[in-house]
């Protein structure tokens, strides 16, 4: 059975280069103003498969804490999936139909008052996460009419929710991962943590309440975010610059992260994204 990739980074279109995802079958809406500092962005996917066919999909990590809204058989349910660095692996079959919303860093302890630490990992129902008074929104979007319809539904919801956020924590938040991006392979959760005049321990739980995974954690996943972007405008990679530039020690260490992170060589990955990828060569490992 054939596998289809789905990749989103930040500032990414909703198909982006490298997701082999029908491009027809994904919708994105605006996010309201009140919710742009929780919300990254929002797109709904709606696609048919004939009777008997099973599509697989490789969802590959992007850090990110996010609200999915399912819909099957006239009903509806919410979800909220916690941060991970792990890839998603989706059987798919008959009508798929839904609305994912990707958050920012933060946007769980505002919307849910819940640290992101708590949720990473885990997928928990809406109804576990907020008041009685909006346990319905479920209910509701199943009977609401088209996308524009549900969509506009749970960010009213998710606007009603809304909490301003710890601003000095997030502060703390985007300086650390300003400085991980800077020096992707050269500074230390401990270096940087000194640097910030924080103590270590400090650093680790703002990390884990803001963002839901330890700042090394953050950090690897930013060095293979960093390798996907490089991969998009190399017509014959060359993997030790590539691993240079993206912040790995060495070509062997680029290939054991990709595929602790995503479940694929880089060889498969580009196997699965550009019709010459057997031309390329890995060398022993790819």
């Amino acid at each position: 059975m054939s596998e289809r990739l789905y990749l989103r980074l930040q500032d990414d279109p909703p198909c982006a280069p490298g997701t082999t995802v029908p491009a027809s079958t994904l919708r994105a809406f605006a996010v309201p103003a009140p919710l742009r500092p929780a919300v990254a962005h929002v797109t709904a996917y709606d696609e048919r498969f004939g009777p008997g066919v099973e599509v697989v999909e490789r969802v590959l990590p992007d850090g990110a804490s996010r609200l999915l809204v399912v819909l099957q058989r006239g009903e509806a349910t919410i979800q909220v999936a916690g941060a991970s660095a792990s890839p998603v692996v989706l059987a798919m079959r008959g009508h798929v139909q839904g609305v994912s919303i990707t958050l920012h860093p933060g946007a769980t302890l505002a919307l849910f008052g819940m640290p992101a630490g708590e949720l990473a990992g885990r997928t928990v129902p809406w109804e576990d996460l907020v008041a009685p008074a909006h346990r319905d929104v479920p209910e509701r979007l199943a009977a609401a009419a088209g996308d524009a319809g549900r969509v506009g539904l749970v960010l009213q919801a998710l606007q009603a929710l809304h909490r301003p956020p710890d601003a000095g924590s997030l502060r703390l938040v985007e300086h650390a991962q300003g400085r991980l991006r800077a020096h992707a392979g050269g500074i230390s959760v401990r270096a940087l943590a000194a640097a910030m005049h924080l103590s270590e321990r400090r650093l680790q739980q703002v990390f884990a309440a803001q963002v839901g995974l330890a700042p090394s954690v953050w950090r690897r996943l930013q060095r293979l975010h960093a390798t996907l972007r490089l991969l998009r405008t190399a017509a014959e990679p060359q993997w030790a610059q590539i691993a240079h530039c993206a912040g790995y020690y060495d070509q062997s260490h680029l290939i054991n992260e990709f595929r602790a992170l995503c479940g694929l060589t880089p060889l498969q990955f580009l196997g699965r994204t550009v019709s010459d990828s057997s031309k390329t060569t890995l060398g022993p490992g790819g």
